[in-house]
Protein backbone atom coordinates (compact mmCIF):
# COMPACT_ATOMS: atom_id res chain seq x y z
CA UNK A 1 0.00 0.00 0.00
CA UNK A 2 1.00 3.68 -1.06
CA UNK A 3 -0.73 5.70 1.14
CA UNK A 4 1.05 9.00 -0.41
CA UNK A 5 0.11 8.10 -3.95
CA UNK A 6 -3.18 7.19 -2.68
CA UNK A 7 -4.03 10.71 -1.47
CA UNK A 8 -2.83 12.14 -3.95
CA UNK A 9 -4.88 9.95 -6.68
CA UNK A 10 -7.73 12.38 -4.90
CA UNK A 11 -6.02 15.15 -5.02
CA UNK A 12 -5.76 15.43 -0.95
CA UNK A 13 -9.23 13.98 -0.87
CA UNK A 14 -10.25 10.53 -0.46
CA UNK A 15 -13.13 8.69 -0.88
CA UNK A 16 -14.67 6.80 1.92
CA UNK A 17 -17.15 3.67 2.29
CA UNK A 18 -19.94 3.85 4.65
CA UNK A 19 -19.76 2.50 7.79
CA UNK A 20 -22.28 0.62 9.59
CA UNK A 21 -22.43 -0.17 12.86
CA UNK A 22 -25.36 -2.21 15.36
CA UNK A 23 -26.72 -1.80 18.63
CA UNK A 24 -28.18 -4.87 19.73
CA UNK A 25 -29.92 -2.98 22.28
CA UNK A 26 -31.78 -0.19 20.16
CA UNK A 27 -34.45 -0.27 17.49
CA UNK A 28 -33.46 1.31 14.21
CA UNK A 29 -35.05 4.53 13.16
CA UNK A 30 -35.03 3.55 9.09
CA UNK A 31 -33.87 7.09 8.27
CA UNK A 32 -30.25 6.30 7.15
CA UNK A 33 -31.27 5.26 3.81
CA UNK A 34 -30.11 1.70 4.33
CA UNK A 35 -32.23 -1.01 2.81
CA UNK A 36 -34.96 -2.53 4.86
CA UNK A 37 -33.54 -5.67 3.81
CA UNK A 38 -30.57 -5.21 5.51
CA UNK A 39 -31.40 -3.48 8.63
CA UNK A 40 -30.44 -6.71 10.46
CA UNK A 41 -27.39 -7.48 7.85
CA UNK A 42 -25.38 -7.94 11.00
CA UNK A 43 -27.52 -10.38 12.43
CA UNK A 44 -30.03 -10.18 14.75
CA UNK A 45 -28.35 -10.95 17.82
CA UNK A 46 -25.93 -8.15 17.13
CA UNK A 47 -28.86 -5.76 17.01
CA UNK A 48 -30.24 -3.86 14.06
CA UNK A 49 -28.36 -0.67 12.38
CA UNK A 50 -28.89 2.29 13.65
CA UNK A 51 -25.94 4.11 13.27
CA UNK A 52 -23.31 5.41 10.13
CA UNK A 53 -19.97 6.49 11.30
CA UNK A 54 -18.06 8.94 8.96
CA UNK A 55 -14.02 9.76 8.89
CA UNK A 56 -13.58 6.99 12.27
CA UNK A 57 -10.44 5.50 13.44
CA UNK A 58 -12.20 4.55 16.52
CA UNK A 59 -13.19 0.78 16.65
CA UNK A 60 -17.03 0.44 18.11
CA UNK A 61 -17.71 -1.15 21.38
CA UNK A 62 -20.13 -4.02 20.99
CA UNK A 63 -18.94 -5.86 24.19
CA UNK A 64 -18.15 -9.42 22.34
CA UNK A 65 -20.27 -8.85 19.55
CA UNK A 66 -18.22 -6.44 18.01
CA UNK A 67 -16.85 -7.32 14.92
CA UNK A 68 -13.61 -6.98 13.35
CA UNK A 69 -13.07 -3.64 12.13
CA UNK A 70 -16.46 -2.37 13.34
CA UNK A 71 -16.71 1.19 13.16
CA UNK A 72 -13.47 1.59 10.80
CA UNK A 73 -13.70 3.87 8.04
CA UNK A 74 -12.59 2.51 4.61
CA UNK A 75 -10.68 4.81 1.98
CA UNK A 76 -11.58 3.52 -1.76
CA UNK A 77 -9.28 3.54 -4.11
CA UNK A 78 -7.78 2.57 -7.39
CA UNK A 79 -10.70 1.90 -10.24
CA UNK A 80 -13.79 3.53 -9.57
CA UNK A 81 -16.22 0.59 -10.00
CA UNK A 82 -14.36 -1.87 -8.58
CA UNK A 83 -12.06 -0.11 -5.91
CA UNK A 84 -9.96 -1.68 -3.55
CA UNK A 85 -9.74 -0.96 0.14
CA UNK A 86 -7.84 0.65 2.90
CA UNK A 87 -8.27 1.31 6.85
CA UNK A 88 -8.14 5.77 7.29
CA UNK A 89 -6.60 5.09 10.39
CA UNK A 90 -3.89 3.04 8.54
CA UNK A 91 -3.67 6.15 6.07
CA UNK A 92 -3.41 8.35 9.13
CA UNK A 93 -0.33 6.37 10.88
CA UNK A 94 1.39 6.06 7.43
CA UNK A 95 1.14 9.48 6.37
CA UNK A 96 0.37 11.80 9.62
CA UNK A 97 1.52 15.88 9.37
CA UNK A 98 1.20 14.80 5.49
CA UNK A 99 -2.78 14.14 5.87
CA UNK A 100 -3.14 15.95 9.15
CA UNK A 101 -1.29 18.96 9.18
CA UNK A 102 1.18 19.58 11.44
CA UNK A 103 -1.34 21.53 14.11
CA UNK A 104 -3.19 17.97 14.54
CA UNK A 105 -0.64 15.94 14.16
CA UNK A 106 1.88 17.47 16.42
CA UNK A 107 -0.65 17.25 19.07
CA UNK A 108 -2.83 14.64 19.09
CA UNK A 109 -0.37 11.85 16.70
CA UNK A 110 -3.72 10.53 15.56
CA UNK A 111 -7.75 11.69 13.93
CA UNK A 112 -8.74 12.19 17.39
CA UNK A 113 -12.34 12.55 16.12
CA UNK A 114 -15.37 11.10 14.13
CA UNK A 115 -19.16 11.76 13.46
CA UNK A 116 -22.17 9.49 12.86
CA UNK A 117 -25.68 9.19 11.97
CA UNK A 118 -27.26 8.08 15.17
CA UNK A 119 -31.02 7.03 13.92
CA UNK A 120 -33.50 5.03 16.58
CA UNK A 121 -37.01 5.24 16.34
CA UNK A 122 -37.38 5.50 20.87
CA UNK A 123 -35.39 7.85 22.99
CA UNK A 124 -32.27 6.71 24.42
CA UNK A 125 -31.79 5.59 28.25
CA UNK A 126 -30.28 8.63 30.33
CA UNK A 127 -26.49 8.18 30.34
CA UNK A 128 -22.92 9.66 30.45
CA UNK A 129 -19.61 9.87 28.88
CA UNK A 130 -16.82 9.63 30.73
CA UNK A 131 -14.70 12.54 31.85
CA UNK A 132 -10.77 12.11 31.23
CA UNK A 133 -10.51 11.03 34.90
CA UNK A 134 -13.14 8.15 34.75
CA UNK A 135 -11.27 7.18 31.23
CA UNK A 136 -7.91 7.03 32.46
CA UNK A 137 -8.76 4.72 34.51
CA UNK A 138 -10.14 1.91 32.41
CA UNK A 139 -7.24 2.84 29.73
CA UNK A 140 -9.85 5.11 27.53
CA UNK A 141 -10.17 8.44 26.62
CA UNK A 142 -13.18 11.28 27.41
CA UNK A 143 -15.49 11.95 24.67
CA UNK A 144 -17.14 15.38 24.53
CA UNK A 145 -19.87 15.16 21.81
CA UNK A 146 -22.15 17.75 19.48
CA UNK A 147 -25.66 17.13 18.12
CA UNK A 148 -27.14 18.50 15.25
CA UNK A 149 -30.77 17.62 13.31
CA UNK A 150 -30.44 17.52 9.84
CA UNK A 151 -34.42 18.36 7.95
CA UNK A 152 -33.23 16.39 5.35
CA UNK A 153 -32.43 13.06 7.64
CA UNK A 154 -35.72 13.08 9.65
CA UNK A 155 -38.96 12.79 7.44
CA UNK A 156 -40.51 11.75 10.54
CA UNK A 157 -39.62 12.43 14.47
CA UNK A 158 -39.95 9.07 15.51
CA UNK A 159 -41.10 8.42 19.25
CA UNK A 160 -39.80 11.12 21.65
CA UNK A 161 -38.23 13.86 19.54
CA UNK A 162 -36.98 15.20 23.32
CA UNK A 163 -33.59 14.57 24.84
CA UNK A 164 -33.19 14.74 29.23
CA UNK A 165 -30.46 16.89 29.67
CA UNK A 166 -28.75 17.18 32.62
CA UNK A 167 -30.58 17.36 36.46
CA UNK A 168 -32.71 19.80 37.86
CA UNK A 169 -30.80 22.31 40.00
CA UNK A 170 -32.72 20.99 43.51
CA UNK A 171 -31.08 17.37 42.53
CA UNK A 172 -28.32 16.28 44.74
CA UNK A 173 -26.02 13.52 44.96
CA UNK A 174 -27.66 11.50 47.50
CA UNK A 175 -30.45 11.55 45.31
CA UNK A 176 -28.86 9.97 42.02
CA UNK A 177 -27.49 7.32 44.72
CA UNK A 178 -30.74 6.25 45.63
CA UNK A 179 -31.23 6.36 42.18
CA UNK A 180 -28.94 3.51 41.90
CA UNK A 181 -29.84 1.95 44.83
CA UNK A 182 -32.97 0.67 43.76
CA UNK A 183 -32.03 0.01 40.16
CA UNK A 184 -33.30 -3.83 40.44
CA UNK A 185 -36.60 -2.45 41.43
CA UNK A 186 -37.98 -1.67 38.20
CA UNK A 187 -38.17 2.17 36.79
CA UNK A 188 -34.93 3.92 39.01
CA UNK A 189 -36.83 7.29 38.40
CA UNK A 190 -33.61 9.33 36.98
CA UNK A 191 -35.48 10.84 34.48
CA UNK A 192 -37.48 12.39 37.55
CA UNK A 193 -34.53 14.57 38.25
CA UNK A 194 -33.99 15.46 34.79
CA UNK A 195 -35.36 18.24 32.41
CA UNK A 196 -36.52 17.21 28.21
CA UNK A 197 -35.96 19.78 25.97
CA UNK A 198 -38.23 20.02 22.73
CA UNK A 199 -35.67 18.95 19.89
CA UNK A 200 -35.92 21.83 16.44
CA UNK A 201 -34.40 20.62 13.28
CA UNK A 202 -31.34 22.61 12.13
CA UNK A 203 -30.21 23.77 15.86
CA UNK A 204 -27.91 21.57 17.75
CA UNK A 205 -26.12 20.81 21.50
CA UNK A 206 -22.94 20.38 22.82
CA UNK A 207 -22.65 17.58 25.96
CA UNK A 208 -19.16 17.82 27.31
CA UNK A 209 -18.15 14.79 28.97
CA UNK A 210 -19.89 14.02 32.50
CA UNK A 211 -23.32 15.40 31.26
CA UNK A 212 -26.32 12.94 32.22
CA UNK A 213 -28.25 12.94 28.79
CA UNK A 214 -30.99 10.51 27.09
CA UNK A 215 -30.60 11.82 23.08
CA UNK A 216 -34.68 12.09 21.56
CA UNK A 217 -35.81 10.20 18.77
CA UNK A 218 -34.42 12.87 15.77
CA UNK A 219 -31.79 11.16 13.21
CA UNK A 220 -29.16 13.47 14.88
CA UNK A 221 -25.50 14.16 13.26
CA UNK A 222 -23.41 13.65 15.99
CA UNK A 223 -19.57 14.82 15.58
CA UNK A 224 -17.78 13.63 18.54
CA UNK A 225 -14.07 12.89 20.74
CA UNK A 226 -12.29 9.52 19.33
CA UNK A 227 -13.92 7.19 22.28
CA UNK A 228 -17.03 5.20 22.79
CA UNK A 229 -16.96 5.18 26.41
CA UNK A 230 -20.30 5.35 28.10
CA UNK A 231 -22.18 4.48 31.34
CA UNK A 232 -26.29 4.03 31.54
CA UNK A 233 -27.63 5.56 34.40
CA UNK A 234 -31.16 4.79 34.02
CA UNK A 235 -32.28 1.23 34.79
CA UNK A 236 -35.67 1.45 32.55
CA UNK A 237 -37.30 4.28 29.83
CA UNK A 238 -40.70 4.83 28.29
CA UNK A 239 -41.84 1.87 26.26
CA UNK A 240 -40.71 -0.40 29.53
CA UNK A 241 -37.27 -1.74 27.92
CA UNK A 242 -34.89 -2.35 30.94
CA UNK A 243 -31.22 -2.26 31.12
CA UNK A 244 -28.52 -4.42 33.21
CA UNK A 245 -26.35 -2.80 35.75
CA UNK A 246 -23.84 -4.07 33.75
CA UNK A 247 -24.02 -0.93 31.14
CA UNK A 248 -23.61 1.45 34.07
CA UNK A 249 -19.90 -0.30 35.17
CA UNK A 250 -18.93 -2.08 32.03
CA UNK A 251 -16.20 0.66 31.87
CA UNK A 252 -15.25 0.95 35.40
CA UNK A 253 -12.63 -0.78 37.00
CA UNK A 254 -13.42 -3.72 38.79
CA UNK A 255 -13.09 -2.64 42.64
CA UNK A 256 -15.59 0.49 41.55
CA UNK A 257 -18.65 -1.30 40.08
CA UNK A 258 -20.32 -1.13 43.00
CA UNK A 259 -18.75 1.86 44.79
CA UNK A 260 -22.06 4.16 44.32
CA UNK A 261 -20.06 7.18 45.71
CA UNK A 262 -16.97 6.33 42.52
CA UNK A 263 -20.24 5.85 40.44
CA UNK A 264 -21.76 9.34 41.10
CA UNK A 265 -18.36 11.11 40.77
CA UNK A 266 -18.85 10.03 37.17
CA UNK A 267 -20.86 13.19 36.83
CA UNK A 268 -19.98 16.56 36.03
CA UNK A 269 -21.91 17.94 38.83
CA UNK A 270 -21.24 21.52 38.29
CA UNK A 271 -22.49 21.27 34.95
CA UNK A 272 -25.40 19.10 34.90
CA UNK A 273 -27.37 20.94 37.98
CA UNK A 274 -26.49 24.92 36.26
CA UNK A 275 -29.84 26.95 35.90
CA UNK A 276 -28.87 28.40 32.73
CA UNK A 277 -28.23 24.87 30.68
CA UNK A 278 -29.75 25.23 27.23
CA UNK A 279 -28.29 28.67 27.52
CA UNK A 280 -24.78 27.19 27.62
CA UNK A 281 -25.16 24.37 25.38
CA UNK A 282 -27.76 24.70 23.16
CA UNK A 283 -26.20 25.64 19.37
CA UNK A 284 -28.51 27.53 16.68
CA UNK A 285 -26.38 27.36 13.51
CA UNK A 286 -23.95 30.63 13.18
CA UNK A 287 -23.27 31.92 9.35
CA UNK A 288 -19.53 31.81 9.03
CA UNK A 289 -19.66 35.32 7.68
CA UNK A 290 -21.86 38.02 5.90
CA UNK A 291 -24.91 35.92 4.42
CA UNK A 292 -25.16 38.33 1.44
CA UNK A 293 -21.68 38.29 0.62
CA UNK A 294 -22.05 34.67 0.72
CA UNK A 295 -24.55 34.62 -1.38
CA UNK A 296 -23.23 36.62 -3.89
CA UNK A 297 -20.56 34.12 -4.37
CA UNK A 298 -22.90 30.89 -4.61
CA UNK A 299 -23.21 29.32 -1.43
CA UNK A 300 -24.07 29.65 1.78
CA UNK A 301 -22.48 28.34 5.03
CA UNK A 302 -22.97 27.67 8.87
CA UNK A 303 -21.39 26.55 11.87
CA UNK A 304 -23.12 23.98 13.34
CA UNK A 305 -21.23 22.60 15.82
CA UNK A 306 -19.01 25.37 18.04
CA UNK A 307 -18.01 26.48 21.16
CA UNK A 308 -15.65 23.78 22.48
CA UNK A 309 -12.31 22.44 22.12
CA UNK A 310 -12.45 19.60 20.80
CA UNK A 311 -15.03 18.94 17.84
CA UNK A 312 -17.36 21.63 15.13
CA UNK A 313 -18.89 21.08 12.28
CA UNK A 314 -20.31 23.10 9.23
CA UNK A 315 -23.41 22.95 6.96
CA UNK A 316 -22.62 23.97 3.59
CA UNK A 317 -24.71 24.91 1.08
CA UNK A 318 -23.81 25.31 -3.04
CA UNK A 319 -26.43 27.22 -4.66
CA UNK A 320 -27.67 25.41 -8.15
CA UNK A 321 -25.61 26.49 -10.81
CA UNK A 322 -22.31 27.56 -8.68
CA UNK A 323 -19.25 26.64 -8.42
CA UNK A 324 -17.02 27.79 -5.79
CA UNK A 325 -13.78 27.33 -3.81
CA UNK A 326 -14.11 26.62 0.04
CA UNK A 327 -10.97 26.99 2.01
CA UNK A 328 -11.04 25.47 5.41
CA UNK A 329 -8.58 25.41 8.47
CA UNK A 330 -7.36 22.14 9.06
CA UNK A 331 -8.62 18.22 7.49
CA UNK A 332 -12.20 17.21 7.89
CA UNK A 333 -14.62 14.52 6.87
CA UNK A 334 -17.65 14.93 5.37
CA UNK A 335 -20.94 13.45 3.92
CA UNK A 336 -23.40 14.72 1.54
CA UNK A 337 -27.13 15.41 2.68
CA UNK A 338 -28.76 16.67 -0.70
CA UNK A 339 -27.98 16.86 -4.38
CA UNK A 340 -25.40 16.09 -6.65
CA UNK A 341 -22.23 17.27 -8.54
CA UNK A 342 -18.45 17.59 -8.28
CA UNK A 343 -15.61 18.01 -5.77
CA UNK A 344 -12.56 18.46 -6.77
CA UNK A 345 -12.15 15.50 -9.10
CA UNK A 346 -14.43 13.76 -7.56
CA UNK A 347 -17.98 12.89 -8.48
CA UNK A 348 -20.58 13.76 -5.71
CA UNK A 349 -23.80 12.90 -5.21
CA UNK A 350 -26.57 11.88 -2.28
CA UNK A 351 -28.17 8.14 -2.57
CA UNK A 352 -31.57 7.80 -1.90
CA UNK A 353 -31.59 4.01 -0.78
CA UNK A 354 -28.15 2.23 -0.04
CA UNK A 355 -27.76 -1.77 0.38
CA UNK A 356 -25.45 -2.96 3.06
CA UNK A 357 -21.97 -3.24 0.96
CA UNK A 358 -22.58 -0.98 -1.02
CA UNK A 359 -20.70 1.17 -2.13
CA UNK A 360 -21.52 5.40 -2.82
CA UNK A 361 -20.01 8.37 -3.62
CA UNK A 362 -20.98 10.76 -0.97
CA UNK A 363 -18.64 10.80 2.14
CA UNK A 364 -14.90 11.88 1.72
CA UNK A 365 -12.07 12.77 3.58
CA UNK A 366 -10.51 16.15 2.95
CA UNK A 367 -6.85 16.52 3.93
CA UNK A 368 -4.96 19.51 5.65
CA UNK A 369 -3.50 20.83 2.46
CA UNK A 370 -6.09 20.12 0.46
CA UNK A 371 -8.53 22.09 2.82
CA UNK A 372 -5.96 24.94 3.13
CA UNK A 373 -5.84 25.29 -0.56
CA UNK A 374 -9.47 25.21 -1.20
CA UNK A 375 -12.12 23.01 -2.70
CA UNK A 376 -13.44 23.29 -5.60
CA UNK A 377 -17.39 22.19 -5.56
CA UNK A 378 -19.33 22.55 -8.59
CA UNK A 379 -23.17 22.33 -8.89
CA UNK A 380 -24.67 21.37 -12.30
CA UNK A 381 -27.97 21.12 -11.46
CA UNK A 382 -30.63 24.03 -12.21
CA UNK A 383 -32.54 23.72 -9.38
CA UNK A 384 -31.20 21.42 -6.51
CA UNK A 385 -28.87 22.75 -4.39
CA UNK A 386 -25.65 20.73 -2.76
CA UNK A 387 -25.51 19.82 1.33
CA UNK A 388 -22.99 18.53 3.07
CA UNK A 389 -22.22 18.30 6.39
CA UNK A 390 -18.50 18.83 7.37
CA UNK A 391 -16.52 17.41 10.80
CA UNK A 392 -13.74 19.06 11.91
CA UNK A 393 -11.37 18.19 15.08
CA UNK A 394 -10.09 21.07 17.38
CA UNK A 395 -10.61 23.74 14.40
CA UNK A 396 -9.23 27.13 15.26
CA UNK A 397 -11.85 28.97 13.39
CA UNK A 398 -14.65 27.60 15.73
CA UNK A 399 -16.51 30.40 16.92
CA UNK A 400 -17.48 30.93 20.83
CA UNK A 401 -20.96 29.81 21.42
CA UNK A 402 -22.17 33.40 21.12
CA UNK A 403 -21.47 36.34 18.82
CA UNK A 404 -23.18 38.27 20.63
Amino acid sequence: MDSKKILDQGEGILRLAPTWVARAMLNPGKRLKLHPDDLYALGVDHGGIGERWFSSTTMADNGPLTLPNEGLSFVLYGDGKNPEKVLLKDMVDDLGEDILGERIWTKFKKWPMYSKFFDFKAPLFIHLHHMEEHAANVGGSQKPESYYFPYQMNNYPGDFPLTYFGLESTATRDDVKRCLEIWNQGDNRLSYLSKAYRLELGTGWYVPAGILHAPGSYCTYEPQWASDLFAVFESMTSDDKTYEWDLLVKQVPEDKKHDLDYLVSMIDWENNVRNDFKQEFFRPPLPVKEIEEMKEEGYYEAWISYGNPYVAAKELTVFPGQTVRIKDAGPYGMIMLQGHGTMGKWDVETPSLIHFGQLTNDEFFVSAQAASDGVKIHNPSTCDPIVMLKHFAANPESPEKSRE
